[in-house]
């Protein structure tokens, strides 16, 4: 297993920088994390599809406040109701928002011709545990309400998400699969970009990736103090899917892990467990690449083929 020569030499340059005293984001404030989150996003930007129309929406959340959503619809709108991609950025609960991921979604929606509703939940250390699972459950439950209106089918939704965008979406799918008939959404697809799965316990990717592939160990630890409340918010199974007692029922499942990703054998092992409890799941790894790979195509002019497959595994399972 080979890191891809353009992320090697992208990182020799990133250590560079380290070395004139950037900090990493475990030793910063939140606040001053996302700000550098942002300036990187800024950074790493490429001509993402422009010919889009985009709104601004908002849903209520059970608190009184307004959860931001964006609402992305291609251009071409076919007749009658469409299937959506509701889309969960990631960001460890604590950086991450929906500019951030923008370009991401801006793929999604042109690539797959299909809408992509992105979710702006509340950030750690403000607002801890659960509060991004029940923002991104409110927001789901304003789309039920509202989606007919829009012109969604919600019997074809498609919940996507990556890194910890991917634990929410899991965590609901679950939910789903429990609720049954009384499900807010029930998708018909669950895509996890290098999901994470277990807080719970540092495994052998954890310590083999430990520094210099974009997520550094010591910042995933750093991201799960700033959200839980308590070390034992960490064994719930809504921080941690992997500890689930059943997630029987759920949405088949699309993995996608990075073979230079500290978050890699928990991916693995999640993708397991679906299939032990009877999930359809397909696993798709990119050995030469590491996390938070969907952000990198300025770095590795292949993402954009990445883009494409997971359009056309969206494309498949909501046509």
């Amino acid at each position: 297993m080979t890191l891809h020569p353009d992320i090697g030499a992208f990182i020799d340059l990133a250590e560079e920088s380290q070395l004139r005293k950037q900090p990493f984001f475990h030793e910063m404030a939140p606040e001053q994390a996302r700000e550098a989150f942002e300036q990187t996003t800024r950074q790493l930007q490429w001509s993402a599809p422009a010919n889009l129309h985009v709104e601004a929406l908002a849903a209520p959340a059970r608190d009184g406040a307004r959860i931001p959503l964006r609402l992305y619809r291609p251009q071409q709108r076919a007749a009658g109701l469409s299937g959506l991609i509701v889309y969960f950025h990631g960001g460890g609960y604590v950086v991450g928002s929906l500019d951030s991921h923008d370009g991401v979604c801006r793929e999604f929606c042109q690539r797959s011709g299909y809408p992509v509703l992105s979710v702006g939940y509340r950030l750690a250390p403000q607002h801890k545990f659960p509060m991004a699972l029940h923002d991104c459950s409110d927001s789901l439950a304003w789309l039920k309400a509202q989606g007919a209106a829009l012109g969604f089918d919600l019997e074809r939704v498609a919940l996507v998400g990556d890194s910890v965008g991917a634990s929410l979406a899991t965590v609901l799918s679950i939910e789903a699969a429990q609720a049954g008939d009384q499900a807010l959404i029930t998708p018909k697809v669950q895509l996890l970009c290098y999901p994470m799965t277990d807080a719970s316990q540092r495994s052998a990717s954890m310590e083999l990736f430990a520094e210099g592939y974009f997520l550094e160990s010591d910042t995933l630890e750093w991201f799960y103090t700033h959200y839980a409340r308590t070390t034992e918010d960490r064994l719930d199974w809504r921080f941690s899917p992997l500890l689930a007692d059943e997630v029987k029922g759920a949405a088949p499942a699309v993995v996608v892990v990075a073979g230079f990703d500290p978050l890699l054998d928990e991916g693995l092992a999640y993708a397991r467990k679906l299939r032990e409890e009877g999930v359809a799941v397909e696993l798709i790894e990119y050995a030469d690449l590491t996390h938070d790979l969907l952000r990198l195509r300025t770095v590795v002019p292949e993402i954009e083929q990445v883009h494409q497959a997971l359009a056309e595994v969206v494309q498949r399972y909501l046509g």
